[in-house]
């Protein structure tokens, strides 16, 4: 650990000696940011987006919507061969139409209420008494059976609606980007692959129980952090063709969840009525993805990536997750088109769908153009991506991979870039420690050696191409806007979204003209697979 961290600040010593060895252009850096500030589209898309197209759940009609026009808006611009590209198959695409929830007794209450996606509807107005159910293992099953046909199950445990003491939006003080680069060790994984497959099966087994105990529909509550009206709401079944849970899920607003808990609590009876309409597709299973690029020059058969993905959650209109990210990359590949800089790297943007279901557009294309791991013999998990699961195996390299110099990534809200995560990738760091000298003033000012995970950059990452994740002012993504029904247009940040379109650019010309591809690290090996837990129940 002291030889690393020697290193590491010997390494950060020497960037200024370093980055002056690196070409930067500053006066395309300058016609870049005029461009980026004064004649910005980046709200025009995001209108195009956000409001006219809306929510965007994969396989849904938004978002094939959505492919289309981002890909016609790309081809507007000017860019060469933009298109749609098939992955899958990813399964059934679904969409809600139409939700009312009310309590009906003891009191005649509307609540706040969105249904979970890839669940069904209630197929018209039903009403029933409501039970509390609270399951946290298999075992729990003996206490409700028998007792749920016919009632609304009020699902969850205890929770409390909590004051809010402290302000939802935050930007990132000079300490908070000290924790960010301080760098003292490889992040333990914050999950494992037999934890999530575990708590998968469960949700399923919970579905079936309900199923089997005829229950007429499950109404669970957003998260604790939550309230004010804000609802986080996800999925409450599976998308996969022949796994459709049968009950009808809604989320509630937290407080309207907690009034009715209390009601029966203190036993009395409580009765609720709801319509909920849903609607599953199932006329093509494939998913896509949109692409475009800016071909290059004298080095036109090696690449420059950028990526975001198109898809969303459905409360809201996905805006900050991640519409923001999409129409930044849009904007980035508007500014150095319009600017007709003769780039000698080919420039390509990737937009994808299904991140939100595990990064599946993103590692479809990866698998399909520059590497894999072995697939999954398992039935139930024979067309899911194993990109990001070492234990799958090794990696095999396509010849495609080769020609990759770099790719970035925009998927942490509307906030401004401060920074870059290296992935743990030291070679690059005097590299982008020049690329970073001319936007120093708008704010970006931090490297680290840390790895960030969640996004899609992680499924080049994991085939040896350098993919990097920009560090972004928190603003109020994690408390408000992530997964919720206010991730809508007025959340986004239009002068923050300049800013990020402007550094992207300026990276992305950079890495298009520089001698040589960026720097690589080695593609990680494959891992025993992790031990089954025993279930005693």
């Amino acid at each position: 650990m002291r030889t690393t961290a020697r290193f590491l600040c010997l390494l950060f010593m020497l960037c200024p000696i370093l980055y002056s060895q690196e070409k930067v252009d500053l006066e395309v850096m300058s016609r870049i940011r005029y461009e980026g500030f004064h004649n910005s589209k980046v709200m025009d898309y995001a209108t195009g987006l956000m409001d006219n197209i809306g929510e965007r759940l994969t396989g849904s009609p938004n978002m094939k919507r959505a492919n289309e026009w981002t890909r016609d808006q790309l081809t507007a611009m000017g860019l060469s061969n933009a298109h749609l590209e098939a992955w899958g198959p990813f399964g059934r695409g679904w969409a809600n139409q139409y939700i009312n929830v009310r309590m009906t007794s003891p009191d005649i209450a509307p609540l706040i209420a969105y249904a979970k996606a890839w669940t069904p509807g209630t197929n018209g107005t039903v009403q029933g008494k409501c039970i509390r159910v609270n399951i946290e293992d298999k075992k729990d099953f003996d206490k409700y059976k028998g007792k749920l046909a016919g009632m609304i199950v009020i699902f969850g445990s205890d929770v409390e609606a909590k004051p809010i003491t402290e302000a939802p939006f935050k930007r990132d003080s000079d300490e908070d980007l000290t924790k960010i680069y301080d760098y003292s060790a490889a992040p333990e994984r914050q999950y494992r692959m037999a934890d999530i497959l575990r708590r998968q099966q469960l949700t399923k087994d919970i579905n079936q129980f309900f199923a089997d105990e005829k229950v007429t529909a499950v109404l669970d509550h957003s998260r604790q952090t939550s309230g004010g009206g804000t609802v986080f709401v996800q999925s409450g079944g599976s998308y996969k063709t022949g796994e459709t849970t049968a009950v009808p899920q809604v989320t509630l607003a937290l407080e309207h969840w907690t009034r009715i808990a209390r009601l029966l609590d203190q036993k009395k009876d409580v009765t609720v009525e709801l319509n909920v309409q849903n609607t599953f597709y199932d006329d093509d299973p494939m998913a896509y993805d949109t692409i475009a690029e800016i071909p290059g020059g004298d080095k036109k058969d090696e690449v420059v990536m950028i990526g975001a993905h198109l898809d969303s959650w459905h409360a809201g209109t996905g805006a900050t997750d991640n519409g923001a990210g999409t129409i930044v990359m849009m904007e980035c590949m508007r500014i150095l088109k319009s600017l007709d800089l003769k780039m000698r790297r080919t420039v390509r943007i990737g937009l994808w769908s299904g991140e939100e279901e595990g990064l599946l557009g993103s590692q479809g294309y990866v698998e399909h153009h520059f590497g894999s791991r072995p697939h999954s013999e398992e039935p139930d998990k024979k067309n899911d991506p194993t990109l990001l699961r070492r234990e799958a195996g090794d990696v095999t390299v396509k010849p495609e991979q080769a020609k990759v110099s770099v790719y970035f990534n925009i998927d942490n809200g509307s906030g401004k870039i401060r920074g870059i995560y290296l992935q743990e990738n030291a070679a690059v760091a005097p590299i982008f420690e020049a690329w970073m000298q001319p936007f120093k003033d708008l704010g970006m000012t931090t490297l680290t050696m840390k790895n960030t995970g969640g996004t899609d950059h992680q499924s080049f990452d994991a085939v040896g191409i350098p993919g990097f994740q920009f560090i972004q002012d928190p603003l109020e993504y994690e408390t408000r806007t992530h997964h919720s029904n206010m991730d809508v247009y007025d959340r986004l940040q239009p002068d923050d979204l300049k800013q990020i379109a402007v550094i992207v650019a300026g990276f992305v010309y950079d890495a298009a003209m520089r001698d040589q591809i960026l720097p690589r690290k080695p593609i990680e090996k494959g891992s025993p697979k992790e031990p089954e837990k025993k279930d005693d129940h």
